[in-house]
């Protein structure tokens, strides 16, 4: 009899771990995933829809913001802000049902700064955990909330830079820190900040002897950093206008830097297979047009690695908005030009390529063998992974898309226009 009930505990734990297993795989916590990469585990996820067919739910989001949706077990967060910028809001909406939970005011800048005309005050994505939610506005503010009431665990208003264009930059969670890129045409700095408190725990400066030569309009960068593990141990990748860095996330503490650029990054560095890989500022040569490129780094180097570790690189043009996704070998990307490219990330040589109508400014994401590109104009083309070219579907609904989809349970989180969309089955 007791060895019976023994069994029929370790089968009820059993169960209990694979549901909460099952649970962590399908939030989304970050821009880009719950492991910053664009990749869900998810299977069986929608690969057809339209405004009218295949929506399990939408909600209209009062205000602008091109912030991507995170999603922690019923929760669905993103930020949103009037259009002159003055107020400032978290909204967080049930996963399965889209009803608003928490609309909450969270700065009212007495000044509000300029801003590129296609930006927001609301685009940097939140990032989420147990517990707590960090939504970021930039210079305008960094703020805690609690998940469980709505309620403010900590602000921030005095982490500054002058953005010209509006901020961009997303936070990232490694263990107890929360770390955020201010680097505007005044100063350019990474801080990281106790999640728990909101105080400041190291503060990093960008390297002078690299920026000080640049234009300050050349000196900012939205860029949101990765950490990667490098013989046992991590490092913070963060890619800015004029040097991609590689930092110890628990000091600060400068670790190898590539040196190329002098204006502006907005990708996010990706890596797979020991191996980072980042789209750099753009140069402007003397003659000829400007140029940025498309790197991959052995990122076991030491101080300035420009001309040990580049494995390769590839001119791309300037101003690269989205991130390419890489899974299995093979880089995805869509260029400003429109192009769509998948590459060989071992060697750097181009697999395909497809020219396409719309402009791209969300990143692509991954699901059960299929990749995701989302346009501007609301339409996303899904192509089969791999090294030929297969479109399966494309997909409309109404509404600008800028915001990186999120997917989870099954089902896509899709920002377009003034709506968040469910795409999935009810």
């Amino acid at each position: 009899m007791n060895h019976f009930r023994s069994t029929i505990i370790a089968g009820c734990l059993l169960i209990v771990c694979q549901l909460q297993a099952n649970g962590q795989q399908s939030n989304w916590t970050h821009f880009r995933g719950s492991d910053l990469n664009g990749i869900s585990k998810e299977t069986n996820v929608p690969a057809l829809w339209s405004d009218s067919t295949g929506i399990k739910w939408k909600t209209e989001i009062i205000g602008k913001g091109w912030s991507s949706p995170v999603v922690y077990g019923n929760q669905v967060w993103l930020t949103t802000a009037t259009a002159d910028g003055k107020q400032m809001y978290g909204v967080c909406l049930n996963s399965e049902t889209g009803k608003e939970v928490y609309n909450i005011k969270l700065f009212e800048p007495e000044v509000t700064y300029s801003k590129h005309e296609i930006n927001t005050y609301a685009s940097p994505t939140p990032c989420i955990e147990q517990g707590s939610v960090y939504l970021h506005f930039g210079s305008y503010g960094t703020a805690c909330i609690r998940t469980k009431d709505g309620s403010l665990a900590w602000k921030r208003t005095d982490l500054n830079c002058e953005h010209v264009q509006g901020p961009g930059s997303s936070p990232l969670i490694y263990k107890n820190l929360l770390i955020l890129h201010l680097e505007g045409t005044d100063v350019q700095y990474i801080v990281a900040l106790n999640k728990t408190t909101g105080k400041t725990v190291w503060k990093k400066e960008r390297p002078k002897d690299c920026y000080d030569k640049l234009q300050p309009i050349g000196k900012k960068a939205y860029i949101t950093p990765i950490v990667v593990n490098v013989k046992g141990k991590d490092i913070l990748i963060s890619n800015g206008s004029a040097a991609c860095i590689a930092y110890n996330p628990e000091t600060g503490e400068e670790i190898w830097r590539v040196v190329q650029g002098e204006d502006s990054t907005i990708s996010m560095p990706v890596a797979e297979n020991g191996i980072i890989y980042f789209y750099t500022g753009f140069v402007v040569p003397k003659e000829g047009e400007r140029y940025s490129e498309l790197m991959a780094v052995d990122p076991k180097g030491s101080g300035d690695v420009t001309s040990t570790h580049i494995v390769w690189r590839i001119k791309t043009p300037v101003l690269q908005l989205l991130t390419p996704l890489i899974k299995d070998g093979l880089i995805y990307t869509v260029d400003t030009m429109n192009n769509l490219f998948c590459i060989d990330a071992v060697t750097g040589k181009t697999v395909y390529t497809k020219r396409l109508t719309g402009k791209y400014n969300s990143s692509p994401v991954y699901a059960g063998g299929n990749i995701y590109f989302t346009s501007t104009t609301g339409e996303t083309t899904i192509i089969k992974e791999g090294r030929s070219l297969q479109i399966l579907s494309r997909n409309k609904l109404k509404g600008e898309v800028f915001a990186t989809p999120a997917i989870t349970n099954k089902s896509i989180m899709l920002r377009a226009g003034t709506t968040l969309y469910c795409i999935g089955s009810n």
